[in-house]
């Protein structure tokens, strides 16, 4: 197999440092926010904003990966609108003549699944954790009125296309050179949140299992508890190559110290505070200065402190 490519062990070695919150669109040529970079050869990822979603990164503010696999193209999210789904493929199509025989939803946010209905068009197969499935069918409609208003024209052709098919614990893909297993490690910070490994070059595709160059988002319905009892069986996967969620492409120390530390950092200084009785706007001002250099730790870092504090009165 070839070396990795210069830009790709740049990528490897990143840091909040790295982070791109600032930087409105990386490739103006295309609806896509950065041009896809071969991250270990065969595996690519167009690596999304670390800003929130918004008109200038046309809501591409995730990682949206794929696999040349020699037998067919895996592709892991659908993408956060029609747009981006097609700017994806017409990036595949440079790159390779194989056809994308499958996608991969990371999970049931909009910007896994909102781009689902350009796949479908093309007749390719959507597959989705069950729960992924089922957070997208109760929210989906919600997701692309919040896309239409920040997207406006560029969100034409999105409609609310689920998974066409789903799985529960595990799924695997045997396809040319790859064996890629597909696998819900338990509960992460949404619901039906995956990764797609590649035992092989032990490469993992993380999704929102693992942050490291901006702040994780706390939603209402993240247990924190148990997304650290989760990365116990993401970190025994033994990976060497990461391709978080959102930011580049790292390494596990990088996504321990910004994920699993964060969490236990976080919980820690809620339970002090709630040890000294203290209350839910205490919370949001509890010191997490050490995260302060993350990308959206203005938009998270209260919210999440507030979200965590409701979930610890009742544990």
């Amino acid at each position: 197999m070839r070396a990795l490519i210069p830009a790709a062990m740049l990528m490897i070695a990143a840091t909040p440092c790295a982070a791109s919150e600032d930087i409105p669109d990386q490739y103006p040529q295309s609806a896509l926010y950065s041009k896809p970079v071969e991250v270990i050869p065969d595996v690519w990822s167009a690596i999304g904003a670390t800003a929130p979603p918004g008109y200038d990164n046309s809501g591409h503010n995730n990682n949206l990966s794929f696999i040349v696999t020699g037998d067919g193209v895996v592709v892991v999210n659908g993408g956060g609108c029609y747009l981006l789904a097609k700017a994806l493929h017409e990036e595949i199509n440079q790159i390779t003549d194989e056809p994308v025989k499958l996608v991969i939803n990371e999970n049931g946010q909009g910007h896994a699944m909102l781009g689902n209905a350009y796949w479908a068009e093309q007749g390719v197969p959507i597959l989705a954790h069950v729960d992924a499935a089922a957070e997208f069918e109760e929210r989906g409609a919600q997701s692309l009125a919040q896309m239409q208003a920040f997207n406006k024209e560029k969100a034409a052709g999105t409609v609310v296309q689920g998974p066409t098919d789903t799985f529960e614990d595990e799924r695997i893909v045997e396809m040319g050179r790859f064996r890629i297993e597909v696998k819900n490690l338990g509960p992460a910070h949404s619901p039906g949140d995956i990764a797609v490994w590649l035992p092989e070059p032990r490469l993992v595709i993380a999704g929102d299992m693992a942050f490291h160059e901006r702040m994780l988002p706390i939603f209402e319905d993240t247990d924190t508890a148990a997304w650290l009892e989760s990365w116990e069986n993401f970190e025994a996967l033994g990976a060497v190559y990461v391709i978080p969620g959102h930011g580049h492409p790292t390494n596990m120390d990088q996504v321990r110290r910004y994920t699993k530390d964060y969490l236990l950092y976080l919980r820690g200084k809620i339970g002090e505070l709630t040890d000294a009785g203290g209350g839910l706007e205490d919370a949001f001002y509890v010191d997490q200065s050490p995260y302060a250099r993350l990308d959206t730790f203005d938009e998270l870092a209260k919210r999440n402190a507030g979200r965590v504090f409701e979930q610890m009165e009742f544990e």
